[in-house]
């Protein structure tokens, strides 16, 4: 018996029949498992109503029973973290050790959240001028959506609606259609941690349902994790109507590796960046930049451990890498290997013969680890943001000619460098045009209480996600200027002037 997803309003299960549903598969058979209803204008409506109903009375919840909601959420989280965990890997097809990684870096920003009061602290001045304080106070915006993307359902809205509660905000999520069970499970959960009806909906679909999002006049702000071309799209439209927002957008994730470096970490970070969960991640790593020498030593060392990498259905244990989220997908990476070696490119391990581990995959959407070698800037493997399993290596003559080539691109979301020069790293932290960086670390994502967050063509707006920015995001700044009498001096002032 197949499942059926349907919206989350007002604290219950939406209870109406959708005009239009989408099928939920299993990626790594290729299956039907399930369908979720599509939110028509009028469900998106009805998700916003509530969330305007709820927010009067969730923003005069004091902070102390703010915090503990969100501490009774955390406990839940972490009792049903495999639970969450199976969901994942059913729907998105990651294998079972991302999908706990997963929730649990999304789990460190609930954690950053209970903990709000902190950074929603204001400022005091006494005696700004004669007989005259000022103070500053931080407050909630009002009902807020969050856009969020297939390759993370339960991590990427934990980076976002957390803070979002806490500060006193109303949430409506749309998940990713295509793998929308986390979405539920975590409403489902804040129910259970007491978080009054109507302060988180989700409304499930497609265009229809962002499209009345980014024009809804009761939603004061967005946050979009998804590709540039969409983030672009959201934040044009969202700010034409009046919100604030947040939209992070695509990536094309540079590994720099220097001849100095440690070759047997460079080739680790290289198959684990570039191959985890099936190289659907906004901070995989797509380009490896070589300093000769030594392209061709690290070539032989990462083609060793891609030949050991297990391919598989998430569900297993021996599983290292899952399928791809749907057919659509893997085929149009399958496209660009195709064209890789039209335009001239080596082709160094071909995917689309890596071996996949299971009796019951052999419809599943299916595209093994591949390595280019020889890859210029003008080809489409290296121009294109790819999310999946495809890595190129550019070969470039000198630390200056790799910068050049990284701050060259249009995107800036995450960039890693790796050596064992202290001199040569601190450079390349200070002169690198990308938002987050590692140092000998491949995959730089930042923890809660720092911020995530692009540069160039990977952001939109100009806040990033979670940490202090994401507490700033959801609130609005006002600042009290006040004087006060003294009733002991007849209600007249002291007799000082009024201004200094």
């Amino acid at each position: 018996m197949t499942k059926h997803i349907t919206h989350w309003i007002d604290g219950a299960a939406w209870g109406g029949v959708a005009e239009r549903r989408g099928d939920i598969h299993n990626p790594a058979t290729g299956r039907v498992t399930g369908t979720v209803d599509f939110a028509s204008v009028a469900e998106v409506d009805q998700a916003v109503g509530a969330a305007v109903g709820a927010f009067a009375s969730w923003r005069e919840a004091s902070l102390a029973q703010r915090t503990r909601i969100l501490f009774r959420f955390r406990e839940l989280l972490d009792a049903g973290k495999d639970d969450l965990a199976r969901i994942i890997v059913e729907e998105h097809g990651k294998v079972h050790a991302d999908a706990l990684g997963e929730v649990a870096r999304g789990q460190e920003v609930v954690e950053f959240a209970c903990g709000v009061p902190q950074f929603l602290k204001g400022g005091f001045s006494e005696q700004a001028s004669t007989g005259i304080d000022v103070h500053a106070v931080r407050q909630p915006l009002g009902p807020v959506a969050v856009i969020s993307p297939f390759n993370f359902p339960a991590m990427v809205p934990m980076w976002f609606f957390p803070l979002a509660i806490a500060a006193g905000n109303t949430v409506v999520l749309k998940p990713s259609e295509k793998d929308p069970s986390a979405a539920q499970f975590l409403a489902e959960l804040w129910q259970r941690a007491g978080l009054p009806d109507g302060v988180f909906n989700v409304v499930h679909g497609d265009k229809t349902a962002v499209d009345r999002i980014l024009e809804h006049p009761d939603i004061k702000a967005v946050s979009f994790v998804g590709s540039t071309p969409v983030a672009k799209y959201v934040y044009e439209n969202a700010t034409r109507h009046g919100k604030r927002v947040q939209a992070l957008g695509g990536a094309k994730n540079h590994m720099l590796v220097l001849p100095d470096a440690d070759l047997d970490l460079a080739a680790d970070a290289a198959v684990n960046a570039g191959f985890g969960a099936a190289g659907e991640r906004c901070m995989a790593v797509s380009a490896l930049v070589a300093v000769e020498p030594v392209a061709d030593e690290l070539i032989v060392r990462i083609k060793e451990r891609m030949a050991a990498l297990r391919v598989g259905a998430g569900c297993a244990p021996a599983s290292e890498m899952g399928p791809l989220i749907t057919r659509q997908h893997a085929d149009k990476v399958t496209s660009y290997v195709d064209a890789g070696v039209e335009e001239g490119a080596d082709l160094v391990v071909d995917g689309r013969g890596h071996p996949i581990d299971g009796d019951d995959t052999a419809d599943g959407f299916w595209l093994g680890p591949t390595l280019f070698d020889k890859v210029t800037p003008e080809m489409s493997v290296y121009t294109d943001e790819i999310f999946g399993p495809v890595l190129s290596v550019v070969r470039v003559a000198s630390y200056d000619d790799g910068l050049a080539l990284i701050n060259a691109n249009p995107y800036g979301n995450g960039a890693a460098v790796f050596t064992n020069d202290g001199g040569a790293a601190r450079r390349f932290q200070h002169e690198v045009e990308a938002g987050m960086v590692g140092i000998n670390v491949p995959i730089p994502v930042p923890v809660a209480y720092y911020s995530f967050g692009g540069w160039k063509n990977s952001l939109f707006g100009d806040t990033h996600a979670y940490g202090a920015e994401g507490v700033h995001f959801y609130t609005r700044g006002k600042v009290v200027t006040q004087r006060w009498l003294d009733p002991s001096h007849g209600g007249i002032n002291l007799g000082f002037p009024t201004h200094t």
